[in-house]
C-alpha cells in the first residue's frame, strides 16, 4: 500500500492528480443492445480492468511518463492511458 500511496503522492505534488481512483470488483453486469444482460465485465477478454486513476495531463506522452512508477507494473499487470472525452 505504500508504493500505491507514495506513487499517487507524487502525482499530487506535482498538481496532476485530478482523482485517485478506486479499485474495482470482480464481479459486475454487460448491458448489451437488445435489453441483453450478461454476467460481467468483460468475460470474453482474457484481462480484467482492476482499478482507476484519473490524472491531468498535456499529452499522452506526459501521462504515460507519470504512469511509468505505477505499482501494478512490478507484478506483472499493464497500465492503460485513455483521454476522457467529455459528453
Amino acid at each position: 500500500m505504500k508504493k500505491w500511496m507514495d506513487w499517487i503522492g507524487g502525482i499530487a505534488a506535482q498538481n496532476k492528480l485530478t482523482d485517485r481512483g478506486n479499485r474495482l470488483g470482480q464481479e459486475g453486469k454487460v448491458l448489451k443492445p437488445g435489453n441483453m444482460i450478461t454476467d460481467g465485465p468483460y468475460m470474453e477478454l482474457k484481462e480484467a480492468l482492476g482499478g482507476y486513476t484519473l490524472i491531468k495531463a498535456n499529452s499522452f506522452e506526459e501521462a504515460a511518463e507519470l504512469s511509468k512508477n505505477c505499482p501494478i507494473l512490478s507484478v506483472g499487470g499493464s497500465v492503460e492511458v485513455r483521454e476522457i472525452i467529455a459528453m
